[in-house]
């Protein structure tokens, strides 16, 4: 009788490595590794070859790249989305996608279970599971690192079982950093990290990006053009999303920018502290901030800020698939309607600085802005809009008089004494 299957979030790093022969141990299932590429740059044969040869049953490689940036880190990127003021949800937008792709694997599979390597104290174990709720409730999920059976509490303790088993070790150890790779970004957890005292070792550590110490002496511009908020051409060529990630990453990385190391407050309650390189997603965030403040009036754009904030929650807590993520991200598309142009930004020794826009949607318009009267703006008419914008203050005052009590009463008797030139 042939043996139930378990279709397994498969990475080929440490995790994953550990978890292909915990399961053939410890659960009589075949194990069906499924690699989802989001832009990791690993050597999918080799890792696919690695899957097998650590007993997987099958191993699938699906590239989800282009899907992966054109529906998810463009809906973030429409959306302004950054979660509490500097992580740009590298991780967060991709998983969604992964446990979307692990059930319609499951599915094509006949699978009666699921299995992720996200560890009990992680975020990833949350988003995970809710793509999976989303779209098969019915589906077993095995999370190995919260599984009674699983009493490996370490990477140590993870290198010591693969070297028991004569399993190779897809890692240095001296490099056991908790890293998460995809095309927007790279994350760093663990090590030096643990201890908030420590500077980040940053030449040891980054991979994408340069230390803005050793970038280039010459600043370097970026122009990027945006079709309804997202972007479509890099200095004046139209190229697919896959090309224009590649493109900004390059470009922010030999320049330094986009590293940003930060404690931030995990899903579960703890705080974590992560160091994260987002080369090209800070240029393409930086860049259309600029257009958002062109081509959105002020209303709009206030509100926009509050959802937002809001949308970050939410990515960040894996509620992609709910209905409250539906409805903000409509409310993105028809704010970004015309946020239609271009802008450049200047890069230097990681810094990012603007270095102009234009839109044929811009609000800008100079004949107003200009300190010089202009027939859209009379100076005098500021005189009744100050009057009664000013009401409410005045109204207060004129109270305060009446009942001898309030700030313009204290005020007026209690006069600060400050130095005279």
């Amino acid at each position: 009788m042939a043996k139930d299957k378990v279709v397994l979030a498969y990475s080929g790093g440490l995790d994953t490595t550990v978890i292909i022969p915990w399961l053939k141990e410890n659960y009589d299932y075949d194990v069906i590794a499924l690699c989802v590429d989001v832009g990791q740059g690993d050597d999918w044969p080799v890792i696919k070859q690695r899957a097998l040869d650590t007993g997987a049953a099958a191993c699938y490689v699906v590239d989800a790249r282009e899907e992966y940036i054109s529906e998810y880190v463009w809906t973030a990127l429409k959306g302004s989305a950054v979660y509490e003021d500097r992580y740009l949800l590298g991780t967060s937008t991709a998983r969604p996608l992964i446990g979307k792709i692990l059930v319609d694997y499951a599915r094509k599979t006949k699978a009666a279970a699921v299995c992720h390597g996200a560890t009990g104290k992680g975020n990833d174990q949350v988003r995970f599971e809710l793509a999976i709720k989303a779209f098969a409730p019915d589906l077993r999920v095995i999370a190995a690192w919260r599984d009674p059976k699983w009493n490996l509490t370490s990477r140590e303790d993870e290198i010591a079982y693969l070297e028991a088993r004569n399993i190779p070790v897809p890692m240095k150890k001296d490099q056991s950093y908790s890293r998460d790779e995809n095309i927007f970004h790279l994350s760093h957890e663990g090590l030096e990290l643990e201890e908030t005292e420590n500077e980040p070792r940053w030449k040891h550590m980054l991979k994408l990006t340069v230390t803005p110490e050793e970038a280039p002496d010459r600043p370097e511009y970026v122009k990027i053009d945006f079709e309804k908020g997202v972007p479509v051409a890099v200095d004046g060529k139209r190229m697919s999303p896959l090309e224009i990630m590649r493109a900004v990453n390059e470009a922010g990385g030999r320049n330094g920018v986009g590293l940003t190391d930060i404690v931030e407050n995990r899903v579960a309650g703890m705080k974590s502290r992560g160091v994260y390189e987002t080369p090209g997603g800070a240029i393409l965030y930086f860049a259309h901030e600029m257009l958002d403040h062109l081509c959105l009036d002020r209303d709009t754009y206030l509100f926009k800020q509050q959802a937002s904030l809001r949308m970050s929650e939410l990515i960040y807590n894996g509620k992609w698939f709910t209905s409250l993520f539906e409805a903000l991200r409509a409310f993105m598309d028809v704010c970004e309607q015309r946020v239609t142009g271009w802008a450049k930004v200047k890069l230097y020794k990681g810094g990012i600085y603007g270095a102009g826009s234009g839109s044929q949607y811009s609000l800008y318009n100079g004949n107003i802005a200009s300190f010089a009267t202009g027939d859209l703006y009379d100076h005098h008419d500021a005189q009744g809009f100050i009057t009664l914008f000013g009401l409410p203050l005045r109204v207060r005052s004129l109270m305060e008089q009446a009942t001898g009590q309030g700030q313009a009463v204290d005020a007026a008797r209690s006069q600060k004494q400050r130095p005279e030139e």
